[in-house]
């Protein structure tokens, strides 16, 4: 094993008892070292002329011989090798002494990488900016409530957040980590900080990475719509690196202490039991002070960070799902789940799209632009189509198919007497008014071209007539006899005896 170092000071403390004349036993008694240490500095600082400084260093670090610079490059391959299943330091210093037989013995292999290690791991003290961020994690031990009808013992899942600025911490317990709970779990902690940061931090968890990375971690389609409905983005820790979330990783410690530790002997009958006791002692924990101040961690985030986040929406998130779909030739998809179409834009005929939905909304995007949005429901008609996601022609047959005989006749009556009765006439004369709602419209239209006096005129003179319709009024119209004299203008008879009326007939 290697020789156990003295201090600075103890050096110099030895050095002025020599220079002062104190013997070897003085300087014994006045600095507690061993006789033999004593000595070893003594003559090395009389007999080889060292100074202090080097007398000290050449027993803090070994000599830079080349046996130790083969053991250091040695030791660059053996920290990542130490890491693997079944790998120890033994194994590591064998294979060592078999490329270097002359090389050091284990004692002093294990406490040289040691050392090389401990120097590996310093680490970095990092200042969060108020608002910034939020870690998330997942407690590694579970709590727990038993089911009051069973007798069954039910562990729960515990989440826990922190704003690293103020350290104020969320906790919440939850049947698991799938979609649903993990949901409950953002809205809850969103509501408590009653805002929202610029980043959450999260680990790789499956709910919410689909492929871990070191510089671009893929997220589930949740953390997408997550991130857009409350205006942030979600990122994930290095593989293999909880370091970069130290700060949950110590909240975590302290939500053991502060909350696990006071329920440990009490029995819970439901989650929302357990989730009340919780609350509790999350309250207690983020009132009490810091250890040596003045201020909590409440205290902090309501004085410097609860003004730095974002507000929230006016709801929680609600989670949709997501299908993938091909337009229609009728520019429609379908939800296969209810059998209902929807329509979209007719110039995404034939491509595919991402369709997201729950009981109220169905969204429609193409490369990630929302292209349709509808209202769901599960009563009507099986097809929901909006009128500007149809073509023109598509657009004027709808406008025909969605007229009534009392509109068309109210839109004849502002043109006059005469015009009324002509849409009457027209309407009426199939079974089906339906089928003649087009040539009435024409009809009505043809006052766009010739004017409204124009067009009452015209009626008024094709009235005499038996039959009227669309094209006897237009033609009337191209022709100008709407402009012509009346010829046949009806004069009364003059009365005399030679007139026999109708009581002559009978």
């Amino acid at each position: 094993m290697a020789a156990k170092t003295i201090k600075m000071e103890q050096l110099k403390l030895i050095r002025q008892l020599h220079q002062k004349g104190y013997s070897i036993k003085g300087i014994v008694r006045n600095t507690g070292l061993s006789r033999n240490t004593v000595r070893k500095y003594v003559e090395r600082m009389a007999s080889n002329g060292h100074s202090i400084t080097a007398s000290l260093q050449e027993d803090l670090a070994p000599q830079q011989t080349a046996r130790y610079s083969r053991l250091i490059a040695h030791f660059t391959e053996a920290e990542k090798e130490i890491r693997k299943t079944g790998v120890t330091r033994q194994l590591l210093w064998l294979e060592y002494k078999e490329i270097h037989p002359d090389g050091y013995n284990y004692s002093q292999y294990c406490y040289h990488f040691s050392e090389y290690l401990r120097h590996k791991e310093v680490v970095m003290h990092l200042e969060h900016k108020a608002g910034e961020v939020i870690m998330v994690d997942f407690a590694g031990k579970k709590l727990s409530f038993v089911d009051p009808d069973t007798g069954e013992i039910i562990s729960c899942h515990v989440f826990v957040s922190v704003l690293p600025y103020s350290g104020l911490v969320y906790c919440l317990a939850v049947h698991s980590q799938k979609t649903a709970d993990f949901v409950d779990c953002i809205n809850g902690m969103l509501v408590y900080y009653g805002g929202v940061s610029l980043i959450i931090l999260c680990d790789n968890l499956k709910t919410a990475v689909i492929r871990p990375d070191k510089y671009e971690p893929v997220f589930t389609e949740l953390c997408c719509q997550l991130g857009e409905h409350y205006n942030t983005c979600f990122t994930a820790t290095r593989p293999y690196k909880p370091r970069d979330k130290a700060m949950v990783e110590r909240v975590v410690n302290i939500v053991y202490q502060n909350i696990y530790a006071p329920l440990r002997k009490t029995t819970f009958h439901s989650l929302q039991e357990l989730n009340h006791a919780i609350r509790q002692q999350l309250d207690v924990l983020n009132c009490k002070r810091y250890k040596g101040s003045n201020y909590s961690r409440r205290d902090l985030f309501n004085e410097s960070e609860k003004a730095t986040l974002s507000t929230l929406p006016g709801e929680v998130f609600q989670h949709k799902k997501v299908v993938y779909a091909t337009v229609q030739r009728n520019y429609h998809i379908q939800l296969s789940e209810n059998r209902h179409y929807y329509s979209v834009p007719y110039t995404y005929v034939g491509k595919k799209v991402k369709v997201l939905y729950d009981n109220r909304v169905v969204e429609v995007y193409e490369q990630q632009n929302r292209i349709a949005l509808h209202h769901r429901t599960a009563s009507g008609s099986a097809y929901h189509t909006q009128g500007d996601h149809m073509p023109v022609n598509h657009q004027k047959v709808k406008q025909y198919r969605g007229w009534t005989e009392e509109e068309l006749l109210g839109r004849a009556s502002r043109v006059g007497e005469y015009t009324r009765g002509a849409a009457q006439q027209i309407l009426s004369s199939s079974i089906y008014p339906q089928q003649n709602f087009k040539a009435c419209h024409g009809m009505i239209l043809l006052q766009n071209k010739y004017g409204p006096t124009r067009l009452e005129t015209a009626c008024r003179r094709a009235a005499r007539g038996a039959r009227i319709n669309y094209m006897m009024i237009r033609s009337i119209l191209e022709k100008g006899l709407d402009q012509q004299p009346d010829l046949l203008t009806e004069t009364p008879l003059p009365k005399h005896d030679n007139i026999r009326g109708p009581k002559q007939y009978r």
